[in-house]
This record gives C-alpha cells, structure tokens and sequence, in this order.
C-alpha cells in the first residue's frame, strides 16, 4: 500500500487523513495533538462535544487512553473477544467500546463525556497505519455533516479532497453498516450493528 508511509507523515505532521474501514472511509489524526484534532472536526463540521473513537491495531496501543483500572477482568475479555472469532483471530464483527477515559485523554478527544470509545479495527490498511505510526489515531465517518458517510476514496475525493492531506486508496471491508458502539459499563447500545 503505497499511501501508507506518506499518510503516517501526514499524520505525525498533525495532518487529517481518510482510509478505509470495515464498513466506511474514516478520517482522522494523530489522537495526542489537539491542534489536529481541532482541524479534523473543522473538516468534518463536526462539535468537540461529541468526542471522537481511537482506532487501533491491537489493544495494548489502546491501553494508555483507557482507565485500565476501572474495568473488570470480564469487562476487558468481553472487550477482546469482540473483536476475534471462536477461531481465536480478529472478527469481521466490529464493536465499538465505550470505556472510562485515562487521564492522557483530553476533551479534544472525549468531548463532554469522561468515556472514550475504542475499537480494534481488522481492517489491514487500518492495521498497517497504525502499527507504523506506533499509536491509535482518531476516527470519524469520512463525510461532511448531513451528507452519507463516503464508501470509497472516489467519493472522499467529491466531498473532502481539498480538507485532507492524504487519502488512502483501498476498498473498505465491506461491511453493510458502520461498527455497532456499546458501552462497557451499562451494557447500552448507542448504535447497532449486524
């Protein structure tokens, strides 16, 4: 994948980036560097107050941004198995986690909420970005508020083209619908997934 080490410069020069995703391109940005956040929820049009998800390619990058020590044993392997299949590798089913928030999280990132949500991502051009660029990055829907969440780097061209450094050119994972998002400690589904 060609984009990918140009998207990590991107992404280390605070830059705001589009990829794929299981079910629809994301864009994002380096989740420590609020000056980026503030730009990607420009681009987006998009309030602080709704946080954004970090994304990542395994669960220990995803460690210093949670509040580890307010989670069960039960709570974290939920959270793990989630994201395998009885097959013990990464599942196709993507959940969003909302977990206590670390205090390494700004409200950049947790909006109004004292939570963060967290997602180990299979996508491989999600897996690849974020294990080059040694640390989660933030993710939201690729598309200007109002319009549908963009499918393909065609469609991210049309709408964001001018507002991103890179766009990452690769299908998506072909999911139907965006990751499902519940909440560890209550149980609640914020979205639905399939």
């Amino acid at each position: 994948m060609t984009e990918i080490p140009s998207a990590v410069t991107a992404l280390r020069q605070g830059q705001v980036i589009a990829y794929p995703t299981e079910a629809v391109f994301g864009v994002g940005c380096d989740p420590d560097n609020h000056l980026a956040i503030e730009t990607l929820l420009q681009v987006k049009q998009r309030p602080k107050s709704k946080g954004l998800i970090l994304i990542a390619a395994d669960f220990s990058q995803l460690i210093p941004y949670i509040a580890a020590d307010q989670l069960s044993l039960e709570q974290t392997q939920l959270m793990l198995d989630s994201w395998r299949n009885s097959a013990g590798v990464r599942d196709k089913a993507a959940v969003t986690w909302v977990v206590p928030a670390s205090a390494r999280c700004s409200d950049w990132l947790t909006g109004q909420f004292d939570s963060i949500a967290i997602r180990v991502c299979d996508h491989p051009v999600v897996q690849q970005l974020c294990l080059a660029f040694g640390k989660p990055i933030t993710s939201t829907s690729a598309n200007l508020s109002g319009l549908e969440p963009c499918r393909s780097a065609a469609e991210v061209r049309q709408q964001l083209a001018d507002k991103v450094a890179i766009i990452v050119d690769a299908p998506t994972g072909g999911r139907a619908v965006p990751s499902e998002i519940r909440d560890i400690t209550t149980g609640h589904i914020y979205r639905a997934g399939t």
